[in-house]
Order: C-alpha cells, then sequence, then structure tokens
C-alpha cells in the first residue's frame, strides 16, 4: 500500500510537471509552396532570434512543436524566405492552425491572442496605407487627421485590453524610425498602466519586464521634461501645493524680492527645533526687507504637519500634500538627499542653499537684501 501511495504521488508530480512544459503544436498549410522552408524566428530581447527550420510537405503542409511555460506566452513569427507569412501569440497548451500563402496573407484558428494580434497588426496596414496616400498626395490635414484618429484607437485598444499581451506591440508601432504612434512624452503613463496590468497577470513574462523597464526610462524623460519646462516658463520650478487652510499656493505667484524654498519633515525634532531656532528669527528680520519662505512639508501625516506649523506659529507659506517623496516639487527639485533642503530664488534664478550652517545662511540672505 505505501508503494502504491508513493507511485500515485509520483505520477502526480510527473503530470504537473508535464502540464507545465506542455507544447504548442502549430499545424499550417502554406498555399503554392510545396517542399520549401519555413522558418519559425522568435522575439527576444527587442530583435528576432531562429527557433528552427521546418520543410513543407508536397501539398504545402507544415507542423512546428514548441515549448511555451506557463505564463509566459511567445510572440512567435512565421516566414518563408523574406515573407512574413504569420504572427503568433503562443501560451503554453495552445494548438493552432494556420493557413498563409507566400505573400504573406494569412488565418489563424486555436489562439485567441494570434487572432487578436493579427487583428492589430491589420488596423496598423490600413492605418499606414490611408496615412501614406495622404502624406504621398501632400494632404497635410488628412494625414494629420488619420495619425489623431489612430492614435486615439489605440489608447482605446490598450485601454480595453490591458491584460492582453498584444497590447505590447501596438505601443511600439511606428510609423518610421523617427515617428512612433506613441512618441509623446505623455505617452509614458499608457506604457507605465499596461505594464502594471500585464504584471499582475504574466508576472515572469520577460516582454512585462523589458516594458517595465521602457515605462520607468519614458517616465524619467517625462519628468526631466516636465522640470525643463517650469524652469522655462517661471525661470525656476514652479510648484503649487496646498497650504495649512487647504488653499493651493504658487511659488511663482509669491511678490518677494527673495524666496527660500524650503524642504522640510515636521515628523524630524531636529528640524522642528531648526525652524525655532534659525527660521523665524531670520524671518522676523528679513520678511519686511522682502524676504518669503516657501516650506514645503514632505510628512506623509498631515495632521503632524498641521499640529507642528500652529504650535510654532510659523509665519511664513506652509505647504504640503501629504504625499511624502510622491510630492511633484521632489522630483521639480530633484531632492535626493537627507533633509532639510533647500533653494534661493533671487530675481527667478534659482541657487541652492547650504542648511549646515546658520552663519552662512544669514549671510547669503543679508548680501542679497541689503
Amino acid at each position: 500500500m505505501r508503494n502504491y501511495k508513493l507511485f500515485l504521488a509520483a505520477a502526480a508530480i510527473l503530470a504537473a510537471a508535464s502540464s507545465c512544459s506542455e507544447k504548442v503544436r502549430v499545424d499550417g498549410i502554406l498555399t503554392g509552396a510545396p517542399e520549401s522552408k519555413v522558418v519559425f524566428k522568435k522575439l527576444a530581447g527587442g530583435s528576432m532570434t531562429v527557433l528552427d527550420t521546418v520543410m513543407t510537405g508536397s501539398d504545402g503542409a507544415y507542423s512546428y512543436k514548441m515549448e511555451v511555460a506557463e505564463g509566459q506566452p511567445e510572440f512567435v513569427y512565421v516566414y518563408s524566405g523574406d515573407t512574413k507569412v504569420a504572427s503568433l501569440l503562443l501560451k503554453n497548451g495552445d494548438k493552432v492552425k494556420v493557413s498563409s500563402d507566400t505573400k504573406g496573407n494569412y488565418t489563424v484558428e486555436g489562439s485567441g491572442e494570434s487572432v487578436k494580434l493579427k487583428e492589430v497588426e491589420d488596423d496598423f496596414a490600413a492605418f499606414m496605407k490611408d496615412f501614406s496616400a495622404a502624406v504621398e498626395a501632400e494632404d497635410g490635414p488628412a494625414a494629420s487627421r488619420k495619425y489623431v484618429e489612430y492614435y486615439r484607437s489605440r489608447v482605446r485598444y490598450i485601454m480595453d485590453n490591458c491584460k492582453s499581451l498584444t497590447s505590447i506591440p501596438v505601443l511600439y508601432q511606428k510609423i518610421n524610425d523617427d515617428f512612433p504612434v506613441f512618441g509623446q512624452p505623455t505617452d509614458a503613463v499608457h506604457f507605465r498602466s499596461v505594464h502594471d496590468s500585464l504584471a499582475k497577470v504574466y508576472p515572469a513574462s520577460k516582454y512585462v519586464s523589458a516594458l517595465g523597464s521602457e515605462a520607468e526610462k519614458r517616465l524619467n524623460l517625462l519628468s526631466i521634461q516636465q522640470r525643463l519646462n517650469a524652469a522655462n516658463e517661471a525661470g525656476f520650478p514652479d510648484a503649487e501645493l496646498p497650504s495649512i487652510d487647504g488653499k493651493k499656493v504658487k511659488i511663482s505667484d509669491l511678490d518677494s524680492k527673495l524666496i527660500l524654498v524650503y524642504f522640510w519633515q515636521a515628523s524630524d525634532a531636529a528640524q522642528k527645533m531648526f525652524n525655532q531656532d534659525v527660521l523665524i528669527p531670520l524671518y522676523k528680520t528679513y520678511h519686511p526687507k522682502g524676504l518669503e519662505i516657501y516650506s514645503v512639508s514632505l510628512d506623509t501625516d498631515k495632521g503632524v504637519w498641521a499640529s507642528a506649523v500652529r504650535s510654532q506659529a510659523l509665519p511664513w507659506i506652509n505647504v504640503c500634500d501629504g504625499l511624502g517623496a510622491a510630492c511633484p516639487a521632489v522630483g521639480l527639485y530633484n531632492i535626493s538627499k537627507g533633509l532639510p533642503v533647500a533653494y534661493m530664488i533671487d530675481n527667478g534664478t534659482l541657487s541652492p542653499m547650504t542648511m549646515s550652517s546658520e552663519n552662512e545662511l544669514r549671510s547669503t540672505i543679508a548680501s542679497k537684501l541689503k
């Protein structure tokens, strides 16, 4: 009996292992290409790698099997010579039938994701045909309209199919090398959104991992662009955050000769003492001469911040959005080191301040407000 139980346990383990490594089968017909080579390629690291080459029979039929790990679908493309005759998105256990001709026309059955991938490619081909016709006719307005319509349709697609891997090639579509469909800086948000949705469904997918890296890169570029835009408009990174009474205060709206943009945390006793011992005396002396302090709290507990502001009777502008390190001003001012951190805005010119020395801080302010 004991041996029988061990046999059943081993059989169950083998069955589970077999299920996890179940092969995908592709049966195809390539019309007009008897006894010819069909090449299977896999998308890997942004380029194609050859998986295998199979021969068609006298009737153009071929068959191919490959292993696809559970939860890690593969983008696989079938070629006859230089012509792509099928685009497939294969998951563990798929049994797919493909019917193609040597011109690249094909149909696919047995794989829902492959059917959707074909629809994605067909939509792009139709758009490119219309867009190219408008460009060749030198009809700029029509070309722009075609692009905007297609871009909006793709945004709808990735929103409706955010849990389908077919959203990934949509995000990477290009009209040409210098004109990606999703080429606006703010499209970084779409990359992140699709990645976050797919990561819940396919956490082990290399395609999802690569999309996450791309999303991070694009979000960093977007952050830099936003800082540059803010600097170009105001001469310094502008911020608009809620004050103690809930009203938003914008740095560029302050009418002062000198502005100290000050980042701190009310939950830190030493920083509260710095307010009391250093900043309040400085403010009382130089506020009448044109100094203003725009004090940004990076506390996540707004109650702690509000209590400190009231108990210390801090007389300058105090703002806090409760987001801590995620506060937009952190990115705008590139705050990466320990608090407190401060910048001085003097006639639109931004310069960092040394907060470790009270004498140097007082000296700098005094020199600006003679």
